[in-house]
Protein backbone atom coordinates (compact mmCIF):
# COMPACT_ATOMS: atom_id res chain seq x y z
CA UNK A 1 0.00 0.00 0.00
CA UNK A 2 1.50 3.62 -0.92
CA UNK A 3 1.92 5.62 2.01
CA UNK A 4 -0.43 9.24 2.22
CA UNK A 5 0.71 12.11 0.76
CA UNK A 6 2.01 14.21 3.17
CA UNK A 7 4.94 17.19 2.31
CA UNK A 8 8.06 17.80 4.32
CA UNK A 9 6.35 20.73 5.73
CA UNK A 10 3.20 19.26 7.03
CA UNK A 11 5.03 16.40 8.36
CA UNK A 12 7.38 18.67 10.68
CA UNK A 13 4.75 20.43 12.02
CA UNK A 14 2.91 17.03 12.85
CA UNK A 15 5.88 16.27 14.98
CA UNK A 16 6.19 18.75 17.45
CA UNK A 17 3.35 20.46 19.12
CA UNK A 18 1.96 23.56 17.95
CA UNK A 19 1.43 26.35 19.94
CA UNK A 20 0.55 29.28 18.64
CA UNK A 21 -2.97 28.22 16.21
CA UNK A 22 -3.70 30.46 14.17
CA UNK A 23 -7.16 29.51 12.54
CA UNK A 24 -10.50 30.22 13.70
CA UNK A 25 -13.40 28.07 11.67
CA UNK A 26 -16.31 30.60 10.79
CA UNK A 27 -19.26 31.15 12.57
CA UNK A 28 -17.49 31.12 16.42
CA UNK A 29 -16.69 33.86 18.62
CA UNK A 30 -14.18 34.87 20.72
CA UNK A 31 -15.42 34.79 24.41
CA UNK A 32 -13.96 34.40 27.80
CA UNK A 33 -14.82 30.92 29.79
CA UNK A 34 -17.83 32.78 32.46
CA UNK A 35 -20.11 31.16 34.87
CA UNK A 36 -23.57 31.44 33.63
CA UNK A 37 -22.82 33.01 30.13
CA UNK A 38 -23.38 31.27 26.64
CA UNK A 39 -19.99 30.01 25.85
CA UNK A 40 -19.40 31.19 22.12
CA UNK A 41 -16.12 28.95 21.50
CA UNK A 42 -17.16 25.70 19.80
CA UNK A 43 -14.36 23.55 18.09
CA UNK A 44 -11.99 26.36 17.50
CA UNK A 45 -8.50 25.87 19.26
CA UNK A 46 -8.61 27.89 23.08
CA UNK A 47 -6.26 31.06 22.94
CA UNK A 48 -3.88 29.97 25.31
CA UNK A 49 -4.14 33.65 27.55
CA UNK A 50 -7.92 32.05 27.49
CA UNK A 51 -6.83 28.85 29.20
CA UNK A 52 -7.58 28.21 33.50
CA UNK A 53 -7.87 25.77 36.11
CA UNK A 54 -6.09 22.39 36.90
CA UNK A 55 -6.23 18.71 36.79
CA UNK A 56 -8.47 18.61 39.63
CA UNK A 57 -11.16 20.42 37.61
CA UNK A 58 -11.20 16.90 35.81
CA UNK A 59 -11.83 14.41 38.60
CA UNK A 60 -15.38 16.56 39.47
CA UNK A 61 -16.31 16.56 36.23
CA UNK A 62 -16.05 12.57 35.85
CA UNK A 63 -16.86 11.78 39.47
CA UNK A 64 -19.85 14.20 39.39
CA UNK A 65 -21.26 12.66 35.39
CA UNK A 66 -20.78 9.13 36.49
CA UNK A 67 -23.19 9.68 39.70
CA UNK A 68 -25.84 8.14 37.47
CA UNK A 69 -28.11 5.35 38.27
CA UNK A 70 -27.42 3.62 35.21
CA UNK A 71 -24.27 2.31 36.90
CA UNK A 72 -26.63 1.25 39.73
CA UNK A 73 -28.50 -0.52 36.95
CA UNK A 74 -24.89 -2.07 35.51
CA UNK A 75 -24.37 -3.62 38.13
CA UNK A 76 -27.62 -5.13 38.77
CA UNK A 77 -27.28 -6.58 35.26
CA UNK A 78 -24.50 -8.09 36.18
CA UNK A 79 -26.16 -10.47 38.91
CA UNK A 80 -29.43 -10.87 36.55
CA UNK A 81 -26.59 -12.46 33.74
CA UNK A 82 -26.31 -14.88 36.58
CA UNK A 83 -22.94 -13.79 38.43
CA UNK A 84 -22.24 -14.71 41.96
CA UNK A 85 -22.05 -11.49 43.91
CA UNK A 86 -18.51 -12.28 44.19
CA UNK A 87 -17.99 -12.40 40.69
CA UNK A 88 -19.88 -9.62 39.74
CA UNK A 89 -18.48 -7.00 42.53
CA UNK A 90 -14.48 -7.89 40.60
CA UNK A 91 -15.86 -7.27 37.06
CA UNK A 92 -17.34 -4.09 38.80
CA UNK A 93 -13.66 -3.30 39.45
CA UNK A 94 -11.95 -4.38 37.41
CA UNK A 95 -14.41 -2.78 34.45
CA UNK A 96 -13.60 0.91 36.89
CA UNK A 97 -10.35 0.65 35.79
CA UNK A 98 -11.07 1.67 32.16
CA UNK A 99 -11.46 4.63 33.30
CA UNK A 100 -7.64 5.70 33.31
CA UNK A 101 -8.24 5.46 29.09
CA UNK A 102 -10.40 8.07 29.84
CA UNK A 103 -8.38 10.05 31.58
CA UNK A 104 -5.11 10.00 29.62
CA UNK A 105 -7.17 10.97 26.65
CA UNK A 106 -7.88 14.34 27.81
CA UNK A 107 -4.00 15.36 27.25
CA UNK A 108 -4.74 15.51 23.32
CA UNK A 109 -7.33 18.66 24.18
CA UNK A 110 -4.72 20.32 26.41
CA UNK A 111 -2.16 20.50 23.58
CA UNK A 112 -4.00 21.75 21.14
CA UNK A 113 -7.45 23.34 22.51
CA UNK A 114 -9.84 21.78 20.45
CA UNK A 115 -12.41 18.78 20.98
CA UNK A 116 -11.33 15.33 20.86
CA UNK A 117 -13.16 14.44 17.08
CA UNK A 118 -11.56 16.83 16.06
CA UNK A 119 -8.26 15.52 17.04
CA UNK A 120 -9.52 12.25 15.91
CA UNK A 121 -8.85 13.72 12.13
CA UNK A 122 -4.91 12.79 12.55
CA UNK A 123 -6.10 8.89 12.76
CA UNK A 124 -8.80 8.80 10.13
CA UNK A 125 -8.08 11.76 8.33
CA UNK A 126 -10.07 15.26 7.96
CA UNK A 127 -12.69 13.61 5.64
CA UNK A 128 -12.50 10.14 6.76
CA UNK A 129 -13.29 11.15 10.27
CA UNK A 130 -16.60 12.11 9.27
CA UNK A 131 -18.54 8.45 10.06
CA UNK A 132 -16.96 8.70 13.33
CA UNK A 133 -18.24 12.40 14.13
CA UNK A 134 -22.07 11.68 13.15
CA UNK A 135 -22.06 8.04 14.52
CA UNK A 136 -21.04 9.92 18.12
CA UNK A 137 -23.51 12.18 17.65
CA UNK A 138 -26.10 9.63 17.35
CA UNK A 139 -24.83 7.57 19.85
CA UNK A 140 -24.32 10.67 22.58
CA UNK A 141 -28.31 11.64 21.85
CA UNK A 142 -28.79 7.84 22.02
CA UNK A 143 -27.45 8.02 25.76
CA UNK A 144 -29.10 10.79 26.62
CA UNK A 145 -32.09 9.35 25.86
CA UNK A 146 -31.52 6.86 28.05
CA UNK A 147 -30.59 8.71 31.01
CA UNK A 148 -33.32 11.38 30.67
CA UNK A 149 -35.89 8.22 30.39
CA UNK A 150 -34.19 7.31 33.89
CA UNK A 151 -34.92 10.86 35.57
CA UNK A 152 -38.26 11.07 34.02
CA UNK A 153 -39.41 8.22 35.50
CA UNK A 154 -37.91 8.71 38.47
CA UNK A 155 -39.49 12.24 39.10
CA UNK A 156 -42.11 10.85 37.88
CA UNK A 157 -42.45 8.83 41.07
CA UNK A 158 -41.44 11.41 42.95
CA UNK A 159 -44.91 13.43 41.92
CA UNK A 160 -46.46 9.86 42.64
CA UNK A 161 -45.26 10.23 46.52
CA UNK A 162 -46.27 13.50 46.58
CA UNK A 163 -49.85 12.58 45.46
CA UNK A 164 -50.01 13.59 42.37
CA UNK A 165 -50.74 10.44 40.11
CA UNK A 166 -51.25 12.16 36.70
CA UNK A 167 -50.81 9.46 34.51
CA UNK A 168 -49.36 10.38 30.84
CA UNK A 169 -49.55 14.42 31.69
CA UNK A 170 -47.42 13.61 34.82
CA UNK A 171 -45.06 11.91 32.78
CA UNK A 172 -44.68 14.84 29.82
CA UNK A 173 -44.01 16.98 32.74
CA UNK A 174 -41.42 15.65 34.39
CA UNK A 175 -39.65 14.57 31.32
CA UNK A 176 -40.08 18.52 30.16
CA UNK A 177 -38.14 19.29 33.30
CA UNK A 178 -35.46 16.78 33.69
CA UNK A 179 -34.32 18.05 29.61
CA UNK A 180 -35.13 21.73 30.26
CA UNK A 181 -31.95 21.48 33.20
CA UNK A 182 -30.21 19.33 30.87
CA UNK A 183 -30.61 21.43 28.45
CA UNK A 184 -29.79 25.07 30.17
CA UNK A 185 -26.55 24.15 31.70
CA UNK A 186 -25.49 22.71 28.55
CA UNK A 187 -26.52 25.84 26.74
CA UNK A 188 -24.61 27.92 29.04
CA UNK A 189 -21.58 25.96 28.15
CA UNK A 190 -18.11 24.93 29.61
CA UNK A 191 -17.66 26.71 32.41
CA UNK A 192 -21.14 26.34 33.74
CA UNK A 193 -20.89 22.33 32.94
CA UNK A 194 -18.00 22.46 34.99
CA UNK A 195 -19.22 24.18 37.74
CA UNK A 196 -22.60 22.18 38.18
CA UNK A 197 -21.30 19.12 37.92
CA UNK A 198 -18.89 19.83 41.09
CA UNK A 199 -21.74 21.50 43.02
CA UNK A 200 -24.01 18.04 41.75
CA UNK A 201 -20.80 15.77 43.11
CA UNK A 202 -21.27 17.37 46.30
CA UNK A 203 -25.16 17.12 47.04
CA UNK A 204 -25.14 13.77 44.89
CA UNK A 205 -21.92 11.99 46.91
CA UNK A 206 -23.83 12.75 49.66
CA UNK A 207 -26.98 11.41 48.94
CA UNK A 208 -25.77 7.94 46.99
CA UNK A 209 -23.30 7.78 50.07
CA UNK A 210 -26.56 7.17 52.30
CA UNK A 211 -28.28 5.00 50.08
CA UNK A 212 -25.15 3.04 49.56
CA UNK A 213 -25.48 2.71 53.97
CA UNK A 214 -29.24 1.68 53.59
CA UNK A 215 -28.53 -1.28 51.00
CA UNK A 216 -25.19 -2.48 51.16
CA UNK A 217 -25.23 -3.91 54.87
CA UNK A 218 -28.56 -5.91 53.82
CA UNK A 219 -26.81 -7.62 51.22
CA UNK A 220 -28.12 -11.54 51.49
CA UNK A 221 -25.54 -13.40 48.81
CA UNK A 222 -27.23 -16.63 50.15
CA UNK A 223 -30.66 -15.37 48.36
CA UNK A 224 -28.90 -14.12 45.12
CA UNK A 225 -30.13 -16.07 42.08
CA UNK A 226 -29.05 -18.88 40.81
CA UNK A 227 -25.31 -18.50 39.53
CA UNK A 228 -23.39 -19.42 36.59
CA UNK A 229 -19.97 -17.70 36.39
CA UNK A 230 -19.22 -19.16 33.21
CA UNK A 231 -17.53 -17.39 30.75
CA UNK A 232 -20.11 -16.34 28.62
CA UNK A 233 -22.02 -14.54 31.77
CA UNK A 234 -18.81 -12.96 32.44
CA UNK A 235 -18.31 -11.82 29.03
CA UNK A 236 -21.92 -10.16 29.26
CA UNK A 237 -21.63 -8.51 32.65
CA UNK A 238 -18.40 -6.51 31.52
CA UNK A 239 -19.52 -5.75 28.11
CA UNK A 240 -22.37 -3.99 29.97
CA UNK A 241 -20.18 -2.70 32.45
CA UNK A 242 -17.56 -0.93 30.05
CA UNK A 243 -20.01 0.82 28.13
CA UNK A 244 -20.68 3.63 30.29
CA UNK A 245 -16.17 4.40 29.94
CA UNK A 246 -16.42 3.61 26.05
CA UNK A 247 -19.08 6.02 25.34
CA UNK A 248 -16.33 8.56 27.35
CA UNK A 249 -13.75 7.89 24.84
CA UNK A 250 -14.70 10.86 22.39
CA UNK A 251 -15.54 13.20 24.42
CA UNK A 252 -12.47 13.81 26.83
CA UNK A 253 -10.32 17.01 25.49
CA UNK A 254 -14.15 18.43 25.24
CA UNK A 255 -13.59 19.36 28.96
CA UNK A 256 -9.23 19.60 28.98
CA UNK A 257 -9.11 22.09 26.03
CA UNK A 258 -9.53 25.09 28.41
CA UNK A 259 -7.07 23.92 31.03
CA UNK A 260 -3.09 25.45 30.65
CA UNK A 261 -0.94 23.67 28.28
CA UNK A 262 1.84 22.44 30.87
CA UNK A 263 -0.81 20.28 32.64
CA UNK A 264 0.90 17.52 32.75
CA UNK A 265 -0.40 13.95 31.78
CA UNK A 266 0.11 12.29 34.36
CA UNK A 267 -2.13 14.94 37.15
CA UNK A 268 -4.92 14.27 34.12
CA UNK A 269 -5.02 10.85 33.89
CA UNK A 270 -4.93 10.31 37.90
CA UNK A 271 -7.85 12.81 38.46
CA UNK A 272 -9.62 11.74 35.84
CA UNK A 273 -9.41 8.18 36.35
CA UNK A 274 -10.00 8.78 40.01
CA UNK A 275 -13.40 10.15 39.51
CA UNK A 276 -14.92 8.10 37.28
CA UNK A 277 -13.63 5.06 38.76
CA UNK A 278 -15.07 6.16 42.27
CA UNK A 279 -18.49 7.02 41.34
CA UNK A 280 -18.83 4.11 38.57
CA UNK A 281 -17.28 1.30 41.07
CA UNK A 282 -19.15 2.57 44.33
CA UNK A 283 -22.62 2.63 42.57
CA UNK A 284 -22.05 -0.79 40.67
CA UNK A 285 -21.08 -2.48 43.76
CA UNK A 286 -24.46 -0.94 45.21
CA UNK A 287 -26.33 -2.32 42.27
CA UNK A 288 -24.63 -5.71 42.61
CA UNK A 289 -26.01 -5.58 46.66
CA UNK A 290 -29.04 -4.42 45.73
CA UNK A 291 -30.01 -7.48 42.97
CA UNK A 292 -29.30 -9.81 45.78
CA UNK A 293 -32.41 -8.37 48.36
CA UNK A 294 -34.85 -7.64 45.69
CA UNK A 295 -36.44 -7.55 42.36
CA UNK A 296 -34.90 -5.62 40.43
CA UNK A 297 -37.33 -5.96 36.99
CA UNK A 298 -38.03 -2.20 37.64
CA UNK A 299 -34.46 -0.97 38.92
CA UNK A 300 -36.18 2.28 40.65
CA UNK A 301 -38.90 0.68 42.09
CA UNK A 302 -36.47 -2.44 43.47
CA UNK A 303 -34.26 -0.09 45.34
CA UNK A 304 -37.03 2.20 46.35
CA UNK A 305 -37.81 -0.75 48.24
CA UNK A 306 -34.60 -1.48 50.39
CA UNK A 307 -34.58 2.15 51.96
CA UNK A 308 -36.53 3.92 54.80
CA UNK A 309 -39.94 5.46 53.85
CA UNK A 310 -38.33 8.63 55.11
CA UNK A 311 -36.16 8.51 52.26
CA UNK A 312 -37.95 7.35 49.40
CA UNK A 313 -38.49 10.72 47.71
CA UNK A 314 -35.00 11.86 48.07
CA UNK A 315 -33.82 9.03 46.65
CA UNK A 316 -36.01 9.63 43.42
CA UNK A 317 -34.02 13.18 43.83
CA UNK A 318 -30.91 10.87 43.47
CA UNK A 319 -31.93 9.66 40.80
CA UNK A 320 -33.24 12.41 38.70
CA UNK A 321 -30.44 14.27 39.66
CA UNK A 322 -27.83 11.94 38.40
CA UNK A 323 -29.32 11.13 35.30
CA UNK A 324 -29.24 15.12 34.73
CA UNK A 325 -25.72 15.43 35.58
CA UNK A 326 -24.80 12.79 33.19
CA UNK A 327 -26.77 13.80 30.25
CA UNK A 328 -25.49 17.33 30.41
CA UNK A 329 -22.13 15.97 29.30
CA UNK A 330 -23.56 14.03 26.09
CA UNK A 331 -25.08 16.72 24.98
CA UNK A 332 -22.69 19.40 25.32
CA UNK A 333 -20.32 17.37 23.40
CA UNK A 334 -23.05 16.50 21.07
CA UNK A 335 -22.93 20.23 19.98
CA UNK A 336 -19.13 20.07 19.33
CA UNK A 337 -19.58 16.82 17.20
CA UNK A 338 -22.54 18.62 14.96
CA UNK A 339 -19.78 21.48 14.07
CA UNK A 340 -16.96 19.09 13.61
CA UNK A 341 -19.44 17.29 10.98
CA UNK A 342 -18.44 20.52 9.08
CA UNK A 343 -22.11 21.86 9.87
CA UNK A 344 -21.84 25.50 10.03
CA UNK A 345 -23.95 25.97 14.01
CA UNK A 346 -23.01 28.22 16.42
CA UNK A 347 -22.47 25.82 19.30
CA UNK A 348 -25.74 27.25 20.98
CA UNK A 349 -27.70 26.15 17.99
CA UNK A 350 -26.12 23.00 17.75
CA UNK A 351 -27.55 22.42 21.55
CA UNK A 352 -31.15 23.29 20.48
CA UNK A 353 -31.26 20.70 17.33
CA UNK A 354 -29.40 18.11 19.35
CA UNK A 355 -32.57 18.81 22.15
CA UNK A 356 -34.91 18.53 19.69
CA UNK A 357 -33.86 15.05 18.49
CA UNK A 358 -33.37 13.76 22.12
CA UNK A 359 -36.81 15.45 22.98
CA UNK A 360 -38.69 13.35 20.07
CA UNK A 361 -36.69 10.00 21.32
CA UNK A 362 -37.32 10.20 25.18
CA UNK A 363 -41.03 10.26 24.24
CA UNK A 364 -40.94 7.50 22.03
CA UNK A 365 -38.50 5.62 24.75
CA UNK A 366 -40.89 6.47 27.47
CA UNK A 367 -44.46 5.63 25.97
CA UNK A 368 -43.19 2.52 23.61
CA UNK A 369 -41.08 -0.65 24.27
CA UNK A 370 -39.45 -2.23 27.46
CA UNK A 371 -37.01 -0.26 28.55
CA UNK A 372 -34.04 -2.63 29.96
CA UNK A 373 -34.69 -4.19 26.73
CA UNK A 374 -34.06 -0.65 24.67
CA UNK A 375 -31.09 -0.17 27.17
CA UNK A 376 -28.74 -3.71 26.87
CA UNK A 377 -29.47 -3.47 22.92
CA UNK A 378 -28.20 0.21 22.64
CA UNK A 379 -24.97 -0.65 24.99
CA UNK A 380 -24.06 -3.55 22.82
CA UNK A 381 -24.28 -1.79 19.41
CA UNK A 382 -22.38 0.97 21.41
CA UNK A 383 -19.31 -0.76 22.20
CA UNK A 384 -19.53 -2.61 18.61
CA UNK A 385 -18.81 0.72 16.69
CA UNK A 386 -16.48 2.74 19.72
CA UNK A 387 -14.55 0.09 20.88
CA UNK A 388 -12.84 -0.02 17.48
CA UNK A 389 -13.14 3.86 16.88
CA UNK A 390 -11.51 3.42 20.72
CA UNK A 391 -8.30 1.31 19.60
CA UNK A 392 -7.43 3.49 16.29
CA UNK A 393 -7.63 6.65 18.38
CA UNK A 394 -5.83 5.50 20.93
CA UNK A 395 -3.26 3.53 18.74
CA UNK A 396 -2.98 6.54 16.91
CA UNK A 397 -2.24 8.55 20.05
CA UNK A 398 0.16 6.62 21.44
CA UNK A 399 2.15 6.79 18.55
CA UNK A 400 2.65 10.15 18.22
CA UNK A 401 3.04 10.54 21.83
CA UNK A 402 0.45 13.39 21.48
CA UNK A 403 1.75 15.86 19.46
CA UNK A 404 -0.47 17.37 16.82
CA UNK A 405 -0.59 20.03 14.15
CA UNK A 406 -3.33 22.30 15.42
CA UNK A 407 -3.72 24.09 12.41
CA UNK A 408 -3.77 20.73 9.92
CA UNK A 409 -6.52 19.57 12.19
CA UNK A 410 -8.93 22.58 11.19
CA UNK A 411 -7.52 22.80 7.69
CA UNK A 412 -10.38 21.34 5.40
CA UNK A 413 -8.75 21.26 2.39
CA UNK A 414 -5.08 20.01 2.29
CA UNK A 415 -2.25 20.05 5.50
CA UNK A 416 -0.54 17.44 7.30
CA UNK A 417 -4.06 15.30 8.13
CA UNK A 418 -5.28 15.46 4.35
CA UNK A 419 -3.59 12.39 3.57
CA UNK A 420 -5.60 10.67 -0.21
CA UNK A 421 -8.04 12.94 -0.85
CA UNK A 422 -9.00 13.28 2.83
CA UNK A 423 -8.85 9.83 3.93
CA UNK A 424 -6.38 8.37 6.07
CA UNK A 425 -6.18 4.41 4.39
CA UNK A 426 -4.80 2.91 7.37
CA UNK A 427 -7.58 4.76 9.81
CA UNK A 428 -10.58 3.52 7.45
CA UNK A 429 -8.84 0.00 6.83
CA UNK A 430 -8.48 -0.53 10.80
CA UNK A 431 -11.19 0.78 12.31
CA UNK A 432 -13.44 -1.74 9.35
CA UNK A 433 -11.13 -4.28 10.30
CA UNK A 434 -12.72 -3.74 13.99
CA UNK A 435 -15.83 -2.93 13.97
CA UNK A 436 -16.47 -6.48 11.85
CA UNK A 437 -14.81 -8.38 14.09
CA UNK A 438 -16.94 -6.89 17.06
CA UNK A 439 -20.27 -7.50 14.68
CA UNK A 440 -18.99 -11.10 14.47
CA UNK A 441 -18.56 -11.42 18.13
CA UNK A 442 -21.22 -9.53 19.31
CA UNK A 443 -24.44 -11.01 21.39
CA UNK A 444 -27.08 -8.51 21.74
CA UNK A 445 -31.13 -8.50 21.46
CA UNK A 446 -30.88 -6.75 18.12
CA UNK A 447 -28.06 -9.62 16.53
CA UNK A 448 -25.91 -12.40 17.73
CA UNK A 449 -22.51 -12.47 15.83
CA UNK A 450 -21.21 -15.27 13.88
CA UNK A 451 -18.31 -16.15 16.15
CA UNK A 452 -20.49 -15.81 19.28
CA UNK A 453 -21.06 -19.95 19.67
CA UNK A 454 -18.09 -20.13 18.42
CA UNK A 455 -15.87 -19.05 20.95
CA UNK A 456 -18.66 -19.35 23.80
CA UNK A 457 -19.02 -15.73 24.57
CA UNK A 458 -18.82 -12.09 23.22
CA UNK A 459 -15.50 -10.88 22.53
CA UNK A 460 -17.16 -7.41 21.42
CA UNK A 461 -14.09 -5.26 23.25
CA UNK A 462 -11.52 -7.13 21.60
CA UNK A 463 -12.81 -5.38 18.46
CA UNK A 464 -10.10 -2.35 20.01
CA UNK A 465 -7.24 -4.70 20.03
CA UNK A 466 -7.66 -5.60 16.33
CA UNK A 467 -8.24 -2.30 15.20
CA UNK A 468 -5.41 -0.93 17.12
CA UNK A 469 -2.84 -3.76 16.32
CA UNK A 470 -4.11 -3.68 12.84
CA UNK A 471 -3.51 0.63 12.64
CA UNK A 472 -0.28 0.54 14.33
CA UNK A 473 0.43 -2.66 11.79
CA UNK A 474 -0.55 -0.18 8.60
CA UNK A 475 0.71 2.81 9.55
CA UNK A 476 3.82 2.33 11.75
CA UNK A 477 6.52 3.22 8.70
CA UNK A 478 4.65 5.99 7.47
CA UNK A 479 7.01 9.60 7.70
CA UNK A 480 4.52 11.04 10.76
CA UNK A 481 5.21 8.17 12.84
CA UNK A 482 8.62 6.90 11.93
CA UNK A 483 10.20 10.41 13.31
CA UNK A 484 8.89 9.09 16.71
Amino acid sequence: MSLPHTDSASAARSAAPHDTPSTTPPGTGVASDELFQVETHGIDPIPDHERHGSARDVFWLWFGSNLSFTFVINGTLAVMFGLSFGAAIAVVVITGFSFFAVGALGLAGVRTGTATLVISRAAFGVHGNFPAGLLNWVVGIGYTILNTVVGTFALEGLFAELGWVGGDLARVVALAITLSLTFAVAMWGHATVQAAERWMAYVLGIGFGLLILFVVPGLRTGDAPETSNTFHAISLAVLVLVAGPISYLPMPSDYTRYLPRDTSLRSITLWGAAGGMLSSVLLGVLGVAAATQADMTDPVAGVADLVPGWFEAPFLLLVVGGSITNSILTLYSSSLNLQVLGIPWSRAKGILVSTAFILVGSLWALFNGNFTDNLTSFLSVLVVVFAPWGGVFIADTLMRRCRYDADGLHDMRGGAYWYTRGFHPAGMIALGAGIAFAALTAESALWTGALVETFDGDFTLLGAVVSGLAYWALARREPQFAKH
